[in-house]
Protein backbone atom coordinates (compact mmCIF):
# COMPACT_ATOMS: atom_id res chain seq x y z
CA UNK A 1 0.00 0.00 0.00
CA UNK A 2 1.25 3.46 -0.94
CA UNK A 3 -0.02 6.73 0.51
CA UNK A 4 -1.46 9.14 -2.07
CA UNK A 5 -2.74 12.69 -1.68
CA UNK A 6 -5.68 13.55 -3.91
CA UNK A 7 -6.40 17.18 -4.81
CA UNK A 8 -10.13 17.63 -5.31
CA UNK A 9 -12.05 20.55 -6.85
CA UNK A 10 -15.51 21.67 -5.76
CA UNK A 11 -15.62 20.68 -2.10
CA UNK A 12 -16.86 23.31 0.35
CA UNK A 13 -18.44 21.73 3.44
CA UNK A 14 -18.80 18.76 5.76
CA UNK A 15 -21.29 17.10 3.43
CA UNK A 16 -18.67 17.22 0.66
CA UNK A 17 -16.16 15.51 2.94
CA UNK A 18 -18.61 12.73 3.81
CA UNK A 19 -19.65 12.21 0.17
CA UNK A 20 -16.04 11.83 -0.99
CA UNK A 21 -15.15 9.55 1.93
CA UNK A 22 -18.19 7.37 1.24
CA UNK A 23 -17.30 6.92 -2.44
CA UNK A 24 -13.62 6.20 -1.76
CA UNK A 25 -14.58 3.68 0.95
CA UNK A 26 -16.46 1.71 -1.72
CA UNK A 27 -13.22 0.98 -3.60
CA UNK A 28 -11.47 -2.30 -2.86
CA UNK A 29 -7.78 -2.00 -2.03
CA UNK A 30 -8.16 1.62 -0.88
CA UNK A 31 -7.93 2.72 2.77
CA UNK A 32 -9.08 6.27 3.48
CA UNK A 33 -6.78 7.98 6.00
CA UNK A 34 -8.22 11.50 5.94
CA UNK A 35 -10.55 13.69 3.90
CA UNK A 36 -10.55 17.48 4.19
CA UNK A 37 -12.04 20.18 1.99
CA UNK A 38 -10.05 19.96 -1.24
CA UNK A 39 -7.90 16.94 -0.34
CA UNK A 40 -8.00 13.29 0.58
CA UNK A 41 -5.19 11.06 1.85
CA UNK A 42 -5.59 7.40 0.99
CA UNK A 43 -3.51 4.25 1.01
CA UNK A 44 -3.72 2.48 -2.33
CA UNK A 45 -2.61 -0.89 -3.64
CA UNK A 46 -1.19 0.47 -6.91
CA UNK A 47 -1.32 -2.96 -8.55
CA UNK A 48 -5.09 -3.11 -8.01
CA UNK A 49 -6.35 0.51 -8.15
CA UNK A 50 -5.90 2.96 -11.02
CA UNK A 51 -6.03 6.74 -11.03
CA UNK A 52 -9.10 6.38 -13.28
CA UNK A 53 -10.90 4.42 -10.54
CA UNK A 54 -10.04 7.09 -7.97
CA UNK A 55 -11.22 9.80 -10.37
CA UNK A 56 -14.50 7.98 -11.03
CA UNK A 57 -15.17 7.64 -7.29
CA UNK A 58 -14.59 11.37 -6.78
CA UNK A 59 -16.87 12.16 -9.75
CA UNK A 60 -19.56 9.88 -8.31
CA UNK A 61 -19.47 12.08 -5.20
CA UNK A 62 -19.98 15.15 -7.42
CA UNK A 63 -16.45 16.56 -7.51
CA UNK A 64 -13.38 16.59 -9.77
CA UNK A 65 -10.02 14.95 -9.15
CA UNK A 66 -7.32 17.49 -10.03
CA UNK A 67 -4.16 15.54 -9.19
CA UNK A 68 -2.72 12.53 -7.39
CA UNK A 69 0.63 12.87 -5.56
Amino acid sequence: MKTKELKIEGMSCGHCIMAVKHQLDKLSNVKVDDVQIGTAKVQVDEAMVTTEQLSRAIENAGYKLLSVN
